[in-house]
């Protein structure tokens, strides 16, 4: 998919800050750092109270997703941008429930929030309140899109068949550690990781200044970890299951090979290894 359909950069967002049909929302790792500064008419989204079903591991249901939107006056046809600390890394997985809800423009902010900053672009402290009159119709969404997301099932299955994709950290990777240390409220049984999966840490696919590398590079990185890919002409490749920890990781880098380099049969496993490496009875490799 061309860049500019799903990519935006500081220049296009900054003149689009005043048009209602242009929505921005803030999802980063800290919740809190919205009220403390953002992009000016931006609201918030905590990936975790809005975006995690409040009583079970699994994602908000699609009822869920359409009153959310509904509560922020988001209508189908708007265009919604996304952003973030982190190289996009929460905003990029509320990019993967956009379009597993259906939603048709949405886009990430090329940088997030370090090349807003590196740029000089103005930030605030002050309280967004999107308010439209009259207030548009409830936000309907689409069936969740199976295609977008896989199961342990569909990682089982995959092994040996497929192409597994782990973008966790070489450490985590390798079994070495089970998580990031400021991460210890969600940590797998064992370490590893699915036999046959190749390793590309997510981040690798940023610049410096947080934005996306160029599609050569892209390619290149992945290429020299051995993970086949679809060519530019349509040659045929292997679907490609993407995991990590919890899927948030896992979806930055979905967004690069379906968005970005036109992968066919890309699926985010959110489950990731919180799920797999508590499975009972199944293989794992360090």
């Amino acid at each position: 998919m061309a860049r500019e359909h799903v990519l935006v950069d500081g220049d296009w967002l900054e003149k689009q800050l005043d048009d209602p049909a242009v929505v921005v929302f803030e999802v980063d790792e800290n919740a809190g750092a919205h009220a403390a500064r953002h992009i000016p008419g931006a609201l918030a989204l905590d990936w975790r109270a809005d975006l995690q079903d409040p009583l079970r591991r699994d994602l908000i249901g699609q009822d869920a997703f359409e009153q959310l939107l509904t509560t922020h006056q988001v209508t189908p046809d708007d265009t919604v941008v996304l952003y973030g600390g982190d190289n996009n890394w929460f905003a990029a997985y509320a990019y993967w429930y956009f379009k597993l809800y259906g939603h048709r423009d949405v886009r990430l902010l090329d940088g997030g929030t370090k090349r807003w900053e590196l740029d000089g672009r103005p930030l605030t402290d002050a309280e967004t309140l999107r308010r439209r009159t009259p207030s548009p119709a409830a936000y309907r969404a689409q069936p969740a899109d199976g295609s977008l997301r896989a199961y342990r099932d569909d990682v089982m299955a995959a092994i040996g068949r497929d192409s597994i994709l782990d973008v966790r950290s070489p450490a985590e990777f390798s079994g070495e550690i089970l998580a990031p240390a400021h991460f210890p409220q969600e940590q797998p049984q064992v370490p590893g990781h699915v036999p046959g999966a190749v390793n590309v840490p997510w981040s690798q696919a940023v610049a410096d200044d947080g934005t996306f590398r160029s599609d050569a590079q892209l390619r290149e990185l992945y290429a020299g970890a051995g993970l086949a890919l679809a060519g530019p002409g349509g040659e045929a490749a292997p679907d490609i299951v993407v995991y990590c920890r919890i899927g948030e990781r896992s979806a930055h880098s979905w967004f690069v090979l379906h968005e970005l380099l036109d992968q066919p049969s890309v699926k985010n496993y959110d489950g990731s290894w919180v799920e797999y490496g508590s499975l009972i009875g199944v293989p794992v490799e360090v």
